[in-house]
């Protein structure tokens, strides 16, 4: 990379479409950028090209410009065939990456943090941390060889906000060296944040100066940054994060927010004809794991409406969209409990076209006529190597407490704690024999989440539940009392603090209140 900034060669990041692929691309190209370099950046069409390198897009940039270096970012750790092409035309290539690997590796420079004989101590950083550490290692060598210049250093205590949004989309760990990045990355995020960010979260309705957590980047910087990528348009979101121009950044960040919209609008239709696939055919139901495919699914909202399908099942799923007119199908599936999911897939290899990701999320390509035959493998597969018991989908419970224990100060101090996620979530309490303090109602669009005000021994807090709004009318027929869990927070309104009980689950109270 350094050779290819004082030769002025051009260098061309190619990101994945997703928050961690447009964050990291993103910091690359502020630090190349910096550099002096001539750079740019390639992101696929989740709709046209799918995930990662693919040699067409191999062969174009070769075509372009031969001479070029390709940089991935969040991607390529199994692309060993386009790796291959790149070698034969001669377009020097580096991969980026931190997904899980097969045993042949591609033949190019690989930065990734947990290679075979690797020594890098954390081998659970994101796509947009592995980019991080690798514009740190480029400031580094172009200042004296241990300390970056003033103007890199400044630059990359803003690029660890980016890492942090990515880190957090991403779901990875949110422990050891994760931690520290997003712990420090929202800081810098609230503090100076590029002005395509803070255009993006004037629409998430996000006031940093007030309060900035890893919720409000999962519930509200992410999901506008991943509605791009979704619905086709991830060079805009990669366009946001880098422009210098006002106008152009509020433009961008309204346009996501549309999109942000739409996605949603076409996830709870999708949601709902997955649903009646099911029903349809009882068997399904039954079987240890959920394959489910449709033609009108858009390949951009699957893997979201699959944990859907995960929550409301209790069961590992894969959503398949087909493609009519090219009899292929693109695929994502998420995992319930404990069960390797990247290792059911790889299992089932023979039935698919292409497949990659995690133990708890991947995605993949079949053809059409494959669909069948792969349901069947992949729920054999379920079958004879996990077995799900009670513990797959039990709430694992910090404390049962009153009402009254939740106050402020009792939050504030759980906050410290933070920032949650993976691996570190939130405090989870439970409380028993509440009592509602006014029938349980829905909100959102499409009456899509749940509200309650529920009161114990003269304390009165309300709860809400996301994408829960069917549970409105199964609490109004419970009974007068339910116990609850819930993970508590503060809501933050226009200078005003409140108590706000997140709600996980609930069942009618055993006993009812003063019996």
């Amino acid at each position: 990379m350094l050779q290819a900034l004082a030769d002025k060669r051009r260098i061309t990041i190619y990101g994945d479409y997703d928050v961690d692929g447009v964050t990291g691309t993103s910091i690359l190209w502020h630090c190349l950028k910096l550099a002096g370099g001539r750079v740019d950046y390639y992101i696929p069409s989740r709709l046209e090209e799918g995930y990662g390198l693919n040699l067409d897009a191999v062969r174009q940039l070769h075509e372009d410009d031969p001479d070029r270096l390709l940089l991935t970012v969040d991607c390529g750790i199994a692309s060993v065939e386009e790796a291959a092409l790149a070698r034969e035309l001669g377009l020097e290539l580096v991969v980026t990456d931190h997904h899980r690997y097969r045993p042949e590796l591609p033949d190019a420079v690989l930065v990734h943090p947990s290679l075979p004989g690797g020594r890098y101590p954390f081998p659970d950083l994101c796509g947009a941390g592995v980019a991080l550490k690798l514009a740190w290692a480029v400031a580094q060598r172009l200042g004296d060889g241990k300390r970056a210049s003033a103007r890199m250093r400044e630059f990359l205590i803003d690029a660890v906000g980016l890492a942090a949004v990515g880190t957090v989309a991403d779901v990875v760990p949110l422990h050891g060296e994760n931690r520290v990045l997003v712990r420090f990355g929202l800081s810098s995020l609230a503090q100076r944040a590029s002005i395509g960010m803070r255009a993006l979260m004037q629409q998430a309705g996000i006031d940093a100066a007030e309060r900035l957590d890893s919720e409000d980047v999962g519930f509200g910087i992410g999901p506008r940054i991943n509605a791009a990528g979704r619905l086709g348009q991830a060079r805009l979101a990669v366009e946001l994060l880098t422009t210098s121009d006002t106008q152009r950044a509020a433009q961008l960040a309204e346009y996501l927010e549309g999109l942000n919209k739409e996605r949603k609008t076409v996830e709870r239709r999708a949601l709902r004809q997955a649903k009646e696939l099911v029903a349809e055919h009882p068997d399904w139901d039954e079987a240890p794991a959920l394959v489910l495919a449709h033609p009108d699914w858009h390949p951009g909202v699957i893997g979201i409406v699959a944990s859907r399908v995960v929550e409301h099942f209790q069961k590992p799923a894969v959503l398949i969209a087909i493609d009519r007119n090219k009899g292929v199908g693109g695929g994502s599936g998420r995992t319930f409990g404990e069960f390797d999911l990247h290792g059911g897939l790889d299992a089932c290899s023979e039935h698919l076209v292409t497949f990659g990701g995690h133990r708890a999320a991947a995605g993949l390509r079949i053809e059409a006529d494959r669909v069948d035959a792969f349901r069947d493998a992949f729920c054999d597969h379920v079958t004879t190597t996990h077995e799900f018991t009670d513990r797959d989908s039990e709430l694992r419970i910090d404390a049962e407490v009153r009402l009254a224990d939740v106050t402020r100060r009792a939050v504030r101090e759980l906050d410290r704690l933070g920032p949650f996620g993976a691996r570190n979530p939130r405090p989870l309490f439970a409380a028993t024999n509440v009592a509602l303090a006014e029938p349980p109602r829905t909100m959102g669009e499409g009456g899509n989440h749940l509200q309650l005000r529920v009161k114990q021994n003269g304390a009165t807090l309300r709860a809400i539940a996301f994408g829960k709004g069917d549970w409105a009318e199964e609490i109004a027929a419970a009974g007068p009392d339910i116990s609850i869990s819930f993970a508590p927070g503060l809501n933050r309104y226009r200078g005003f603090e409140s108590v706000e009980l997140q709600l996980r689950d609930w069942r009618p109270a055993r006993t009812p209140a003063g019996a």
